[in-house]
């Protein structure tokens, strides 16, 4: 399959996250080897949902970048939100995991050595971990792509909870407060479970397409803005994201008497209008509604020679009211 530019280079970059996850879990595992310190053995094995997670997202990134299909005709991009989700259970799994591990430490206790080379050891990946993060969710805000976002977020939770380990293993290696080492992965083990939380709920608003209103409002402050007083009423205004991709239905409301290019014309120049002004490819399905007699209420069109009543006032379009089914009314 062959892909544009923009996402070969979110590809390679999870694909980068996910080879430099490997590695990372491979150091971890050493450090936990000589240290023998059980909040390190619950960072190396969330490392192990990192490598999974990573590859989850290599595979939603290929998916989200195949052509639309006679099966899938909005495209593939809707697996992001899938693999987002996923992820976030993941992480939700190793910050229970964490907790269990280090209550099971603070319980019974547990001897550690070898600290200075621990703390050297875990103190890199936590560096190698925030930057690849920072690249990620800095790339996904950029690309609109979910899942480097989602990866960008892990692996700068992993960081803190890797901060965590490290100053819990320096705090014990210089008082010999055991018991120290537990209770900071305990912290960190909540903070992650709140983080993967958030991943998920974010992919829900996805799947279960969940009005952005922030987009709607920036929509329709654009609109009034750039207002025609041909654009008699805009409404039943839907936004809906696949991927780094957006869906835009809505009707707008013309004179009945234009012609059928003239009023493809104008529907046009609201289209190119919000396309101009969105950040991301969108893709368009507006519907051409005619002026009904109660419409001249709202109408601006003052020169027009077949008004039927008299003008009462204009209707501003908001995020309450564009997005409603029926067309405006002065009672709106």
């Amino acid at each position: 399959m062959e892909i544009n530019k923009t996402d070969h280079r979110k590809f390679s970059l999870q694909r980068n996250i996910a080879v430099a996850g490997f590695f990372l879990f491979i150091a971890k595992l050493y450090a936990w080897h000589i240290t023998g310190s059980d909040a390190v053995f619950s960072d190396a094995m969330e490392s192990i949902v990192n490598i999974i997670a990573a590859f989850m997202g290599l595979y939603s990134l290929y998916l989200a970048a195949k052509p639309k299909d006679t099966d899938h005709p909005y495209g593939h991009g809707k697996v992001e939100f899938i693999t987002s989700g996923v992820e976030g259970a993941l992480i939700i799994f190793a910050g229970i995991m964490i907790i269990i591990e280090s209550t099971d430490s603070l319980l019974h206790g547990n001897t550690l050595k070898e600290l200075n080379w621990g703390i050297l050891i875990i103190s890199l990946t936590a560096a190698v971990n925030y930057f690849l993060g920072y690249i990620s969710y800095k790339k996904g805000v950029k690309e609109n792509s979910l899942v480097l976002q989602s990866s960008g977020k892990h692996l700068q939770s992993d960081t803190l909870t890797t901060g965590g380990v490290v100053l819990s293993l320096i705090l014990v290696n210089y008082t010999g407060l055991f018991w120290l080492d537990a209770v900071v992965a305990i912290v960190f083990g909540g903070y992650i479970i709140f983080v993967g939380y958030k991943i998920i709920r974010k992919s829900l608003k996805g799947i279960m397409d969940e009005a952005d209103l922030r987009m709607v409002s920036d929509i329709a402050e654009l609109l009034n803005k750039k207002r025609k007083r041909e654009w008699i009423d805009v409404h039943n205004l839907k936004i809906q994201q696949y991927g780094s991709r957006l869906h835009i239905d809505g009707h707008i409301t013309l004179p009945w008497y234009f012609e059928l290019r003239e009023a493809h014309s104008e529907m046009e120049e609201m289209i190119k209008c919000i396309a101009k002004n969105t950040d991301r490819p969108v893709e368009f399905n507006f519907h051409m509604d005619d002026c009904k007699p109660f419409s001249c209420e709202i109408c601006q069109l003052f020169e027009c020679q077949v008004r039927q009543r008299p003008f009462v006032k204009k209707v501003e379009w908001t995020v309450e009211n564009i997005a409603q089914q029926d067309k405006h009314t002065v009672n709106d």
